[in-house]
């Protein structure tokens, strides 16, 4: 089952289904085309596909599209394949899937199905990473933007930058507690948020642990430098950036609050856990893909 999601990201899908129909080997691969019709349209279809035992379903969008497929597929046999389409695309390029997406369409006949690890929060499973702050009030904003797309994101977060007060956060990662005073606390499976920019660059999906990125306050003349590590995947060497790892992590906020999870934004509790489900993610990748990721 292909499910498109026709309006993630910035460019039309009118030509996905032609694309499928003409890259897929159907010999090999039987493949029924969705569009999704609105939000949960493409996890309730993977459900059924998950009931009937489909194989693989692939998704067809951004990493809100891939969250549904996902959290319908978790746990089970049946895989997800990813032809990224979105604004971030974070689990896909963690992953070294394709931007492209006739060579996304060609890991169906030459890619390999690894299984690797997913998280919950609250019990909502996530694959790339939720996090609170300032990340998640972007996320908020963005989502409510009139157009996508990598541009308008930047101009977002530096809008938001200017408004944002850093949070009082108690964090308790496998019985060690913490305060923190911080301008984001990301909780992460993955190493990066979409678009190569690295919340968490060590992070792996594959080692059964969360990586918990607390990024400090700091100010407007430290900002290019912090941002500048960000994308150059040295965010860790940054001495307002903390970074821990454990399988359960315990969050109270000061009050119920926006989170995102895998970029969409979320209203939370004020007390949120985290917790990994270590190879419980069936997911078809490239052959070449290192057993590190």
């Amino acid at each position: 089952m292909a499910i498109i999601n026709p309006v993630s990201g910035t460019g039309s899908k009118d030509k996905t289904p032609r694309l499928i129909d003409t890259v897929v080997d159907h010999s090999r691969n039987d493949v029924s085309i969705i569009l999704t019709e609105y939000p949960g349209h493409a996890h309730e279809l993977a459900a059924l596909a998950v009931k009937d035992r489909f194989d693989m379903v692939l998704a067809i969008g951004g990493d809100g599209t891939v969250n549904e497929v996902g959290s319908a597929v978790c746990g089970t046999q049946t895989a997800m394949a990813i032809v990224p389409s979105g604004s971030g695309n974070g689990l896909a390029r963690h992953l070294r899937i394709p931007m492209n997406a006739s060579r996304a369409l060609q890991l169906l006949s030459t890619g390999v199905v690894g299984t690797f690890d997913y998280c919950t929060v609250n019990g909502r499973p996530f694959f790339c990473t939720c996090g609170m702050g300032f990340d998640a009030a972007v996320s908020y904003k963005f989502s409510n933007e009139g157009t996508r797309g990598f541009i308008t994101y930047v101009k977002t977060t530096l809008t938001e930058y200017l408004n944002y007060k850093p949070q009082e956060y108690d964090i308790d990662i496998d019985g060690n507690k913490m305060k923190e005073k911080a301008f984001v606390v990301a909780c992460c499976n993955a190493a990066q948020y979409g678009n190569n920019a690295y919340i968490a660059p060590r992070a792996t999906m594959q080692d059964g642990l969360i990586d918990v990125t607390v990024m400090h306050p700091f100010n407007l003349a430290e900002s290019p430098l912090v941002g500048a590590r960000l994308f150059l995947r040295q965010l860790g060497h940054d001495h307002h950036v903390s970074i821990y790892r454990g399988k359960r992590v315990v969050i109270d906020r000061q009050q119920d609050d926006i989170m995102h999870i895998d970029g969409d934004p979320v209203m939370m509790p004020a007390r949120v856990v985290i917790e990994n489900v270590n190879k419980g993610i069936h997911i078809l990748v490239p052959p070449s893909l290192p057993d590190t990721v």
